[in-house]
């Protein structure tokens, strides 16, 4: 009877330190709420079917090339080579760990479309008038991984709102759209590998 009783024992205690260890890895969620779970995507594939995801609940793991050294506010995540690039904000999770780069990391968020059109450039271009403009990135180009999200090549913001609306003038004679789309996620929980 005490052999069967400690045997039980011993058995519930297992069972409750299997069910209870979870993955060690560093994870931050803005919420408690139980995520749903979603098939996570690779980079090339979340921007392929991007048009079609906006607004939606999405996860994609991919490699962390960068964090933002002004807070740690955004990250990036690359997939099969540097021209597939996602930026990713922090948004409610206030920061990412800077521990990030160079891992695997997974993002549960939403997917988010910035559009870049002719008034946003003109915006830009009043901006830079400005005397107190705050600056992103390492130089007055702006941040060289944002750039290379983007395909940017241009080393001026005047170079670079150049480089937009002939891009935007090469959508519109092609596709009727006179804007270029960028893409974002909106985490709401990340998760190093």
């Amino acid at each position: 009877m005490k052999t069967h009783f400690f045997l039980l024992t011993v058995l519930a205690a297992a069972m409750i330190l299997t069910t209870s260890c979870g993955n060690s890895s560093q994870s931050k969620s803005s919420s408690s709420n139980e995520q749903v779970a979603l098939t996570p995507l690779e980079v090339d594939s979340l921007l392929a079917k991007a048009p079609s995801l906006i607004d939606q609940d999405i996860v994609v793991e991919g490699v962390c090339t960068h964090t933002c050294q002004h807070g740690g506010t955004k990250m990036f995540l690359m997939g099969s080579n540097d021209t597939q690039t996602i930026r990713v904000e922090a948004g409610e999770l206030g920061s990412f760990d800077s521990q990030c780069v160079n891992h695997i990391v997974r993002i549960t968020g939403v997917l988010k479309e910035q559009r870049i059109d002719e008034e946003y450039l003109q915006e830009w271009e009043s901006q830079l008038k400005e005397p107190t403009q705050k600056q992103h990135g390492e130089s007055e180009a702006g941040c060289s991984t944002e750039k290379l999200a983007r395909q940017e090549t241009a080393n001026t913001p005047a170079g670079r709102i150049a480089d937009f609306r002939a891009k935007i003038a090469q959508r519109k004679a092609a596709e009727n759209k006179p804007y270029l789309s960028f893409y974002y996620i909106e985490a709401t929980q990340y998760e190093i590998r």
